[in-house]
């Protein structure tokens, strides 16, 4: 073990000081060396240096499949809260909502409240009776009292698409961030990010991944609260003042203060809100964090505590993106002139995404930017190491454990499938956040959402809260909502017409969630109401004692019963 985590340890150091250190601009050629920000480097390398040696520590403490997915199911509630708030507050939630807000003003708060309000749908439908029901993943509940092989098949497919959506958010967050940070090209960050990312995984497994989660949630909420208190501290501790401040700085002017500006349909609104509010309580890496304690009354806590966390850490977010408005745009040290349209155009270095990372200078100066930078790197490498983990425990344990080998397998083949799938999925990683460099990662996010509240949320409602819920029913519905929320993606404009290059996008909405979903949730009922099958009656029977379970915790390994 430690021979092998030495060996990757110095393929990443071979990998890293065998990049190009240059940047290329917007037309893709080399532009000339930024100075290099020592603080940031020195603290990057403390924070990469401090969370390998604790995957290494991990590594020796991870014997089996449970400790590898759950973390042998010894997290508390409070660290798990941290855990999962460190999960959830991701490069989306820092970066890019600080980017949207920088670019938006008011509207960008949208994903701001749609982030948070999927929690309580988390505290009091979901997170007890998935503890109660499940193992590993959220397959473990959806195909409960169903037929294994398809709905666990179904459920590999739709977390490994959501994953994958997500991952574009975080690999481009991280990839504009080293660019920025040590002045190296695009792909040569992505690629960077990559192989710590599977470095974490492989030998670190959930308990490396928790760990790494709950450190840099400590350090961004301290960061962030920081900033947002420097930003006060700039207005006078008065919001009327750093309204009026950044309304005289942004060329919108006063339109920022204004509903409208991000999302001007009133339809492409209510499918956003439905996206990200359902989203959250089908998201794979985030269900999977209720396996990781004792039992279920750990999991009420753990979402109590990581609201609260969350909560409070989004109304930094939208500080701090007034306060970038406020201190860094039309700021010189903060811009450069690029060519679009044959026109030189000014813009943030870095985009926009990285207006949070420029606000910790102009507040902090460089100690701090490179505080925040290590921050923003471990949010993504948390993030991102917390998706792979559940991309691959999906193919591990859904599909190979518990579909081809008809759970029959030994716990050593499983990880090592496991460790496999997280090679292959850092690799499509890589180059989805290659293909995706220029989108705003908060709403990448808000993609993954819709199919996470499309394709895992209805099949996940219905198999606890429905008796009439058949296999026929949560596969071809689940199946047709994946579908019909990928191709909605493709065919808007994120995809068709900002990927593609087409002029006019096919689906005129860019979020799908609102069709997506419903169509979903009716599709489950219609083919589940017309299975007359003797095994459709069976699952229905299964019914109550599976009720009996999730509320009760009768029956679940380690469950609390009160």
């Amino acid at each position: 073990m430690k021979t092998r985590v030495l060996s990757l340890i110095c393929l990443f150091a071979a990998t890293f000081t065998a990049l190009p250190v240059w940047a290329a601009d917007a037309i893709g050629g080399p532009v000339a060396q930024r100075s290099l920000n020592w603080h940031a480097i020195i603290m990057f390398f403390v924070f990469v240096g401090f969370t390998l040696a604790i995957t290494y520590w991990a590594a020796k403490r991870t014997r089996s499949a449970k400790d590898f997915y759950a973390a042998g199911g010894g997290i508390t509630g409070f660290q798990n809260g941290l855990a999962i708030a460190g999960d959830y507050m991701s490069a989306a939630s820092f970066l890019g909502i600080s980017a949207l807000v920088y670019g938006s003003g008011y509207d960008g708060l949208i994903y701001s409240i749609g982030f948070l309000v999927g929690w309580p749908l988390i505290t009091f439908l979901v997170a007890e009776r998935l503890r109660n029901l499940g193992k590993y993943t959220f397959a473990d509940v959806a195909s409960y009292r169903l037929q294994q092989g398809p709905v666990r098949s179904f459920s590999a497919v739709g977390t490994l698409v959501t994953v994958a959506l997500y991952l574009i958010a975080q690999m481009v967050g991280a990839g504009k961030l080293i660019q920025l940070l040590f002045g190296m090209n695009y792909t040569s960050a992505v690629v960077m990010v990559g192989v710590l990312m599977v470095l974490y995984v492989t030998f670190g497994g959930m308990l490396a991944t928790t760990w790494v989660q709950i450190i840099k949630a400590v350090m961004l909420l301290a960061g962030a609260t920081f900033m947002a208190f420097m930003v006060l501290k700039a207005s006078g501790f008065s919001l009327e003042t750093m309204f009026s401040s950044a309304i005289a700085a942004h060329p919108k002017h006063a339109a920022i203060m204004s509903p409208g500006g991000l999302v001007s349909n009133p339809i492409d609104a209510m499918s956003l809100g439905i996206g990200l509010m359902f989203g959250t309580a089908g998201l794979p890496h985030i269900l999977m964090r209720f396996f990781t304690v004792a039992d279920a009354k750990e999991a009420r806590k753990s979402v109590f505590f990581a609201t609260g966390f969350i909560g409070y850490f989004y109304i930094l977010t939208f500080i701090i993106g007034f306060g970038a408005i406020m201190l860094v745009l039309n700021q010189p040290q903060y811009t450069e002139t690029i060519m679009k349209d044959g026109k030189a155009i000014s813009s943030l270095i870095g985009g926009a995404n990285m207006a949070a990372i420029h606000l910790a200078n102009a507040v902090g100066g460089d100690l701090f930017l490179g505080f925040i930078s290590a921050v923003a790197f471990a949010t993504i490498l948390a993030v991102v190491s917390g998706l792979t983990l559940s991309g691959a425990s999906a193919v591990s344990h859904d599909l190979y454990a518990s579909v081809f080998k008809r759970g029959h397998s030994n716990e050593v083949d499983e990880i090592r499938v496991s460790k496999i799938a997280t090679l292959c999925l850092g690799v499509v990683a890589i180059l989805l956040g290659i293909a995706f460099e220029k989108q705003n990662i908060a709403y990448m996010v808000g993609l993954a959402f819709s199919i996470a509240a499309s394709a895992n949320f209805p099949v996940l409602f219905l198999s606890m809260f429905w008796r009439g819920l058949t296999t026929r029913g949560a596969v071809t519905g689940g199946v047709i909502g994946l579908v019909v929320a990928v191709t909605l993606i493709v065919l808007g404009p994120t995809v068709w017409v900002d990927v593609l290059q087409n002029k006019e996008a096919l689906f005129a909405y860019k979020n799908p969630a609102l069709f997506s979903m419903t169509i979903a949730f009716f599709a489950t009922w219609l083919f589940s109401v017309t299975d007359h099958s003797e095994a459709a009656d069976k699952e229905r029977a299964a019914f109550l004692p599976q009720f009996i379970r999730s509320m009760t915790g009768v029956g679940a390994e380690g469950a609390s019963r009160h």
